[in-house]
């Protein structure tokens, strides 16, 4: 059995961030949702990089939650489920707070965690075999807050409510018509697709993008503060991509954003 890893690419100016772990389906295991901190700020780190995308190794799955076989272990009692889960609100975090796009491009199963990281990600594209499911009163564990808040700003407290109490699994088109995910791709198109849409987001203006970012985030956080936001709205207006942008639209081009 191959180890389960977190591996990181870079792919011009896209980076990819792949659950690898197929042996289960892509459970994120302990040290992959530890690893996701620090791959991501690698990205953020890097200016050639404009946009993230995250997968699964292979056609079967995305990730097919955290991997239970650790739970005796890793959610023991209180204290050892309390660092478990912030480990994952950190790994959530990351991918929230980047001021670069992160995309999901979700194959097969998605459950449990694996809905919850995806939900991290700005943006999620999925092919028609996906599947998605949240178990956690199946297991009788409680699903993390900053998850929770996410699905509920995503698909609304209606439909949050039958995901989570009843447990059941959704085929990509319910994905689609509650909100879950942004659109459905053949399952042969999928990657053509999240590639092609990488690449016109990389070619955007990153600060404007980190603008938009922040300011979308505060609105769903609870008692979100603006001030980040507003303060990349300033920079977007003192930047040199602005006044590139202005002139490419005057003049018919394509603009060339550098980020700064």
């Amino acid at each position: 059995m191959s180890e389960a890893k977190l591996r990181a690419e870079r792919d011009g100016h896209i980076g990819w961030m792949i659950f690898d772990n197929p042996a289960r389906r892509n459970a994120i295991t302990g040290d992959m949702w530890r690893a996701i901190p620090g791959a991501m700020a690698q990205f953020d780190a890097d200016p050639e990089v404009r946009c993230v995308v995250l997968r699964g190794a292979g056609e079967v799955a995305f990730a097919a939650g955290a991997d239970i076989s650790e739970f005796e272990k890793r959610r023991a009692d209180a204290q050892a489920a309390g660092k478990h889960d912030n480990m994952i609100d950190l790994a959530q975090l990351a991918l929230e707070n980047s001021a670069k796009p992160v995309l999901a491009m979700i194959r097969g199963f998605c459950f449990g965690g694996g809905v919850e990281i995806a939900l991290a990600c700005d943006l999620r594209y999925c092919a028609a075999s996906a599947r998605f499911a949240i178990p956690a009163a199946r297991l009788g564990i409680g699903y993390g807050v900053r998850g929770t808040n996410r699905l509920v700003a995503s698909v609304g407290h209606a439909a949050a409510r039958e995901i989570m109490l009843t447990g059941r699994r959704y085929d990509a088109a319910e994905a689609l018509a509650m909100g879950l995910v942004n659109r459905v791709l053949p399952d042969d198109e999928l990657e053509g697709f999240v590639r092609k849409l990488a690449a016109e987001l990389a070619s955007n203006a990153p600060l404007s993008m980190a603008a938009s970012k922040s300011i979308i985030n505060s609105v769903i956080e609870p008692d979100g503060d603006f001030s980040a936001g507003e303060a990349l709205i300033a920079r977007c207006a003192k930047s040199e991509d602005h006044v590139e942008g202005r002139r490419a639209f005057m003049e018919k081009r394509k603009p060339v954003f550098k980020g700064r």
